[in-house]
């Protein structure tokens, strides 16, 4: 096995020195997340799994599977969804859909995302599934699928259940799979207001106060109810960089939307994300033998995105480990390897080594000469 270990000249940012990242600020919430959307990695936390009641940020995963059905062609937009009994008595926030009115699907959504609406929640819910409790096995499937671990739902709307409930961080790791998945369908997530109504029309805001507040603020979702406090899932987009929050349990709604806000500042203030690697910029370039070339370029087969301290950027050490000798052919994408990355001693990713171009099996002469070689070194 061959090892070694080089020191990447990092010239994607123009840094100064390393500053020591100060504590994350201090928040009076249940628990609390801050993850960099790119990376994945979380940036500053409390109690991060610890079991919380999601109450209406419940809908940021009703919104999913919506969005997951709208695209498989299941529902469409322009569905007219008959109202229930049950959809119009759902107590809570409300858009005020009427029982055995038609409303669209696109109506209910934008009632769902923008109002909090349960009783537009749960007619989505049945719309989708036929039935709330059916839907929510949707849920929890997804929810799987994320690699929720500390998530069960049990209604599309998020009133208190003793099953039903997440932590925070589920919530962000969900806010990221939206954002990433769903990029149009999360622009109605920073929609301010939303208009409704058969008989007469009626405006009502988003409760998200983060948008007001953060103009670099796009999302997500706001939740109340007496036993879970008031919580909020928010995301900002500043030079490039996105950020997400899900702070849970505050006292009020000014609160959440502060926390909200004090969290994505100290992580634009205090970290960069920046990108290594990738099919265009190898890590190294290793020997092949018996192929065309002797020459191989390795690297990864999709930028690396890290989190890192402002400033730490070009003290990062990468260390590529080649799994052995190399032989021709080889497939572009053929894992070679791996590669770690590490700060200060500390390993913060290890990914695998890849081909990065397809090297053809050489000519008898060439395969002879370096059975030959390997033959001495060995």
């Amino acid at each position: 096995m061959k090892f070694f270990t080089t020191i990447l000249p990092l010239l994607l940012l123009s840094l100064t020195a390393t500053a020591a990242v100060p504590e994350p600020p201090q928040l009076e919430a249940k628990s609390y997340v801050l993850l960099d959307f790119q990376s994945g990695q979380v940036l500053a936390q409390s109690n991060a799994h610890q079991r919380v009641e999601p109450a209406s940020i419940t809908k940021i995963m009703t919104a999913y599977v919506a969005f997951d059905e709208l695209r498989q062609g299941h529902v469409s937009m322009d569905d007219q969804v008959l109202i229930s009994e049950k959809a119009w008595r759902t107590p809570g926030s409300r858009t005020f859909v009427e029982v055995g009115k038609r409303v669209a699907f696109s109506d209910l959504l934008h009632g769902s995302i923008i109002q909090s609406g349960n009783d537009a929640t749960v007619a989505i819910a049945e719309h989708i599934a036929g039935d709330e409790s059916v839907f929510a096995q949707l849920m929890n499937e997804h929810a799987s699928k994320l690699g929720m671990k500390d998530t069960h739902y049990v209604n599309a709307d998020g009133l208190p259940d003793p099953d039903h409930y997440t932590s925070a961080y589920d919530v962000a790791l969900l806010s990221q799979a939206l954002i990433r998945d769903f990029p149009e369908g999360y622009k109605l997530f920073s929609q301010r207001t939303f208009t409704f109504g058969h008989r007469s029309e009626i405006t009502q805001h988003n409760r998200n106060l983060l948008l007001d507040m953060d103009s670099s603020a796009d999302g997500i979702k706001t939740g109340h109810t007496d036993s879970a406090g008031y919580c909020l899932a928010g995301s900002a987009i500043r030079d490039g960089r996105r950020l997400i929050t899900a702070v849970m349990g505050t006292g009020s709604t000014q609160q959440r939307a502060q926390a909200s806000k004090a969290l994505l500042d100290y992580g634009f203030r205090f970290f960069d994300t920046v990108a290594l690697f990738g099919p265009d910029k190898p890590v190294n370039t290793v020997r092949i033998w018996k192929g065309e070339s002797e020459s191989l370029p390795v690297g990864v087969a999709e930028p690396l995105m890290l989190s890192l301290p402002r400033g730490s950027a070009d003290q990062l050490t990468v260390t590529p480990v080649i799994d052995g000798i190399i032989v021709a052919p080889v497939a572009a994408g053929q894992t070679v390897g791996k590669v770690s990355v590490s700060l200060d001693g500390e390993t913060l990713r290890t990914v695998p080594l890849v081909a990065l171009q397809p090297i053809a099996e050489g000519g008898l002469m060439q395969r002879l000469i370096d059975s030959v070689r390997l033959w001495i070194d060995s």
